[in-house]
This record gives C-alpha cells, structure tokens and sequence, in this order.
C-alpha cells in the first residue's frame, strides 16, 4: 500500500543553469525565481511545503514520476491528495489558498 503524502511538495529549477546548448551560457527560470522570492519572503508560509529542487535537463525524473512525462514545466505545486498547479497563475492562486501566501496585487 502506498503512503499517503503529508505535505504538498512543490518541484523548482536551479536558480540558474549554464545551458551546453547555448555555448554554456547561464539562465534562470523566471516563474521558479518568482516562487523563490515568495517563499523567502515568506518563512512561516514555505515551512508547510516539502521543497524539491530538481535539474534542469529533461526527463525530470522525480516531477515525471509525480504528475507525469507531460507534466514537466515547472515551478509545479503537487498537492498531498492528488492533483497539482504548474502554471504561474494557477500556481500562485494554490499558494494563497493551501498555505496563506498573500495574494498578487491584480
């Protein structure tokens, strides 16, 4: 029988990877920064979610075995009983309803 997860787990990038595709030159995702920013800012709130950082390259093995090969772009917030958020917007609304981030300003 599978254990029950606790916490949502919320899948990041690096903050930065030197791309060999692109000569080594380094990026950064933005919607996983955003997310970074969120959760330094907000100690209290990131407590309640299990963090994983995961490489850069694809296949992100631990996200496609958590929501699938299709499933991939990232920052992804998994929730604990099923389902997820990996788009900026709706990944946003989840950490303001399941974890009492604020909201963005509209």
């Amino acid at each position: 029988m599978a254990v029950a997860e606790t916490k949502d787990r919320l899948y990041l990038l690096p903050t930065d990877y030197a791309d060999p595709e692109h000569g080594g030159e380094v990026f950064h995702c933005r919607d996983c920064i955003t997310v970074e920013g969120m959760l330094a800012a907000y100690p209290q709130h990131a407590a309640n979610i299990e963090i994983i950082r995961v490489p850069w390259p694809r296949p992100r093995t631990a996200v496609v075995e958590a929501i699938g090969e299709e499933n991939q772009n990232l920052p992804a917030l998994v929730f604990a009983e099923g389902g997820f958020a990996n788009d900026i917007d709706g990944l946003m609304v989840a950490l303001h309803q399941r974890h009492g981030f604020p909201r963005s300003r509209p």
